[in-house]
């Protein structure tokens, strides 16, 4: 039988999701425990291969097996035996044709920027520390750019080994409070480091180096040089994973 777990994480200490040799990772920690509740191996398969320092609030796993279990007790055993920076909040069934990548309809991911002159003692772990000004209303204009199908070439990683470049933005936009500016975006699917690309670029908009309307020819050349730099890891943080 099929399982379905709703997962969330703090990523500093570890190195992302996916399993790696001589390496902590969360999906290791996880399946580790998984294995000593259940008695036997078993494979974790999530909607998302978040990298290295990046956060969820909302992954999604599945997994296999024989066994028969009870949801409640299972979620209370694997609390207690994954670390605190570690939570599983949901197990629930799930049919054998779902698949937690391919079944997904849209992911959300936010990113935080701490936008003042002094860092934040609290924040550090979950932001990108910005300290000179930026100019939210010509970063909103320029995220605004990304809403629709388009190819993101431009905005991935150097190693993405993604075939198709296209993604759909449903939503890509920000809000800000007293002193953290927040990116959200959603999108039917994301390229390697697409995200904190298209932050880094949203930066250098919002200093002033790049017009808000450059975006848009950015976009278009389809070449990562154009783009800025890829922001940090930290301040990115998987909200949701919607399915139909």
């Amino acid at each position: 039988m099929q399982y379905r777990l709703l997962l969330e994480y703090d990523g500093t200490e570890y190195h992302g999701w996916q399993l790696q040799p001589n390496a902590r990772t969360l999906q290791e920690v996880l399946e580790t425990a998984l294995a000593t509740v259940l008695r036997h191996p078993a494979r974790l398969h999530a909607a998302g291969r978040t990298d290295a320092g990046v956060h969820a609030l909302g992954q999604v796993a599945t997994f296999q097996t024989e066994r028969t279990i009870d949801v409640r007790d299972l979620r209370k055993a694997l609390n207690a035996l994954t670390p605190s920076d570690v939570a599983v909040r949901e197990v629930a069934p799930a049919p054998e044709s779902f698949d937690a990548r391919r079944s997904a309809t849209s992911r959300v991911y936010e990113y935080r920027i701490w936008n003042q002159p002094w860092r934040s003692a609290f924040w550090h772990r979950y932001t990108w520390h910005v300290p000179r000004a930026l100019d939210l209303r010509a970063m909103r204009a320029a995220a605004a750019v990304f809403v629709g199908k388009h190819d993101f070439s431009a905005f991935r990683a150097a190693d993405c080994e993604s075939e198709s470049r296209i993604r759909r933005v449903l939503h890509s936009g920000f809000t800000e409070t007293e002193n953290l500016c927040t990116y959200r975006i959603q999108a039917n699917a994301f390229l390697k480091h697409m995200v904190r690309t298209i932050v880094g670029t949203l930066v250098v908009v919002g200093s002033g180096e790049v017009a808000p309307d450059d975006v848009a020819r950015i976009l278009a050349s389809r070449d990562r040089t154009q783009a800025g730099a890829t922001a940090p890891p930290q301040g990115l943080c998987l909200v949701a994973v919607s399915y139909e």
